[in-house]
């Protein structure tokens, strides 16, 4: 099997006063919505992470959105046979929660990873999460109730 692990990533949760979530839709799979996310590099810390993925790929940041929490565990899921790649066999999570500060405020999906975004109830992102990341969207949206 090799040199396999499970990648360090985070994700950025983004509420509004009603927690309501901001969701954005797939580029590669219309119909799959999920949260910002992606690797942690080498030289930043999880919450330094976070404030990139979600500088990168929607375009929010410091000055309209504020740090609200962090899940205090790291979740972890497994890829699918198909799309196991670089030796990685899933990733492990670190889970921030941000809230905008206006209600008008609206993200620019990056084109690239996201075409679209809304705001959803915490029930309906899950269900409409890709399949193999619902259990930890589950544990830190609805059960974590961050």
């Amino acid at each position: 099997m090799g040199n396999m692990h499970f990648r360090a990533n985070v994700a950025a949760i983004v509420t509004n006063d009603a927690d309501d979530v901001m969701a954005f839709e797939r580029s590669d799979l219309p119909g799959q919505w999920q949260l910002p996310q992606g690797g942690i590099d080498d030289d930043e810390t999880p919450l330094e992470a976070a404030w990139r993925e979600l500088a990168e790929e929607t375009g929010l940041g410091p000055d309209v959105v504020d740090l609200v929490s962090e899940f205090p565990e790291w979740t972890a899921y497994e890829y699918p046979d198909g799309i196991r790649k670089n030796g990685r066999v899933g990733q492990v999570q670190r889970w921030f929660t941000f809230r905008v500060r206006d209600e008008s405020v609206e993200p620019r999906p990056d084109g690239v990873e996201f075409t679209d975004w809304k705001w959803v109830q915490r029930r309906w992102l899950v269900e409409h999460a890709v399949e193999f990341r619902r259990p930890s969207y589950e544990r830190v949206l609805l059960d974590g109730e961050t």
